[in-house]
């Protein structure tokens, strides 16, 4: 950029000072912003959609009949949340992208080419998940995208695959998004499931638990009836997963089929729309850049911070709710979103006490309720170690271009987590900030140390959490 152009700063909004800023509209945030709102707080919205809905719910508020049908009763039971925060007097800040967060409660946004920020007496993140790498070879393929991302073409666009898709890897999505695929006439070649019966046999321990969760059970096996009546192949217990490619007709390579075996027979499936999945995991990059306490969760495989019973971090005054603090799905987020806004309330006076601890009596039964089926999900769809650490030539760092080898290389030259990685080579140092691989690498270092994840630790992020031009950044 030129140095004219860099010093020339973008216009900003002014700061402004409330009591709660939420950041994230998804379930989890549309629920702490309309408890909040409800005790007579100022209450602040900030997200990066045009409207509120978050990933689960994106465009609930103008998807159409046909949609919810083909979407579902779940993804149709997001309207109560939205029309809940429209009634609520909340402030929604759309296409805000939050790019600080403060330890002393200043939220700092971006929103069409201009800053501005709120200095807030209460922090709620609410920023939800992302989907695991699945660092398999092929993966960087054009041609091969994750289960999440197409599900946000369909919610959003109502865009398919031009193609039959296989879908592969394993997870509730995977078969939720075939199931959506099926309702809405698009043909699947295949699903392959990576699950295999040593997973089934470890999630059994927690039958007993699962079972008084019975409708999430029940929801699971029709997903799998409509498939299974629908006639899509589905392969179980599925090794060595590896996406073909071809040249174009321009040269470029391209998708063309998944190999993969079952049972050590060899099987290929023709392909040129390839999509994968093996679970969520938390958003962790504004807890991260807070230094706030986490720790390595051994039953999800992945960092998640630390909180006390309402959400509250170490950081006082700055709260997490939903997925970022810990899978639980889209009830278990409502219902956490409600808690924080509950104490943030308590913390401000805006309810004392006694209120507080009777107004979250429900909300913690429907967690608790909500839960019981989460210890049987994280054993039944526990990502095998081989999709997780892959074999030395398979890029791990989109963003660097950076290989498996070239991490274990590192750590052969005295690399002991994540950070010192960046030195060496750059991995983790990209648009994505780490987003895309810091999971990965961490676990191909404790993998070659042949420590525990948790000792070798994770990135240091620091804001900008989102890109933005010096111009902007000196508008503020």
């Amino acid at each position: 950029m030129p140095a004219d152009h860099a010093a020339e700063p973008a216009s900003s909004f002014p700061s402004e000072a409330v009591d709660v800023v939420v950041v994230g509209a998804g379930p989890a945030g549309m629920s702490a912003a309309t408890r909040a709102a409800r005790a007579g707080l100022s209450v602040v919205l900030l997200d990066e959609q045009d409207a509120v809905g978050g990933q689960i719910y994106r465009a609930i508020g103008r998807a159409d009949a046909r949609r919810k049908e083909i979407l579902g009763p779940d993804y149709a039971a997001g309207a109560s949340l939205a029309d809940a925060f429209a009634r609520s007097g909340a402030r929604h800040v759309a296409h805000a992208s939050v790019w600080q967060v403060t330890r002393d409660h200043a939220v700092h946004y971006l929103k069409d080419g201009k800053v501005g920020s709120f200095d807030a007496r209460r922090v709620i993140l609410a920023t939800g998940a992302l989907e695991r790498p699945f660092p398999i070879p092929g993966w960087t393929l054009p041609g091969v995208l994750t289960a999440g991302a197409a599900q946000i073409l369909l919610k959003s666009a109502g865009e398919v695959p031009a193609e039959p898709p296989v879908l592969a890897g394993c997870g509730p999505l995977l078969y939720l998004l075939g199931w959506q695929y099926v309702r809405a006439g698009v043909p699947i070649r295949a699903l392959v499931d990576t699950t295999r019966h040593e997973d089934r046999w470890r999630a059994k321990k927690h039958l007993l638990s699962a079972l008084r969760a019975w409708p999430f059970l029940s929801k699971g096996l029709q997903l799998i009836r409509t498939l299974r009546a629908a006639g899509v192949p589905i392969y179980e217990a599925a090794d060595d997963l590896c996406v073909e490619s071809k040249q174009d007709a321009q040269g470029v390579e391209r998708a063309a089929a998944l190999r993969f075996t079952t049972q050590g027979r060899a099987h290929r499936i023709d392909a040129n729309v390839v999509l994968l999945h093996q679970g969520v995991v938390p958003n962790t990059q504004f807890t991260l850049s807070l230094r706030a306490q986490h720790h390595w969760d051994a039953a999800q495989l992945c960092f998640a911070p630390t909180t006390g019973a309402w959400g509250e971090l170490d950081v006082p005054g700055i709260f997490v709710a939903g997925d970022g603090g810990g899978i639980g799905g889209a009830l278990a987020a409502a219902e956490q979103g409600a808690l924080a806004a509950l104490q943030a309330a308590c913390q401000l006076g805006a309810i004392d006490a006694a209120t507080c601890e009777r107004e979250a009596a429900p909300h913690r039964r429907a967690l608790e309720s909500v839960m019981r089926i989460r210890p049987f999900l994280d054993s039944l769809y526990r990502p095998r170690d081989a999709n997780r650490i892959p074999r030395d030539d398979v890029v791990v760092c989109r963003c660097e271009e950076v290989t498996a080898g070239d991490v274990r290389g590192f750590v052969e030259l005295g690399c002991l987590g994540p950070n010192q990685a960046k030195s060496f080579g750059r991995c983790g140092m990209g648009p994505c900030q780490g987003r895309m691989c810091g999971l990965t690498v961490t676990e191909i270092i404790a993998d070659a140390r042949k420590v525990p994840p948790g000792e070798v630790g994770h990135y240091r992020i620091r804001p900008p959490i989102k890109p933005l031009t010096l111009g902007e950044l000196a508008g503020e």
